[in-house]
């Protein structure tokens, strides 16, 4: 998974640096079974909002289409106010975003 082999958690102290992040917030692109699984399996939280098409095919199954997966709205809302700014200082030439 591309996504999760470039996060890269800077060290805290003395010992092995972590490689684990406590969560991720991502978009709705990766919102995937096998993207949920993997994140699920390392133990990582995540708030990846649902597509819509879905939400819509597992509403159709009824109740063989499972429980929707969790989403914390709040949290979601502060990954869209950093993601703003950063783009916000992108526009600016003088401050370097890489």
């Amino acid at each position: 998974m591309p996504v999760l082999e470039k996060i890269r958690v800077p060290k805290a102290g003395p010992g092995r640096p972590r490689k684990k992040p406590d969560s991720v917030a991502a978009d709705k692109a990766y919102s995937n079974r096998p993207c949920r699984e993997d994140l699920r399996r390392r133990g990582i939280r995540h708030t990846i909002p649902e597509k819509t098409d879905s939400q819509a095919a597992r509403l159709r199954k009824g109740s063989r289409g499972g429980r929707p997966p969790g989403f914390d709205a709040e949290r979601y809302k502060k990954r869209n106010t950093i993601e703003r700014a950063v783009n916000r200082l992108k526009q600016h030439r003088a401050v370097a975003t890489r």
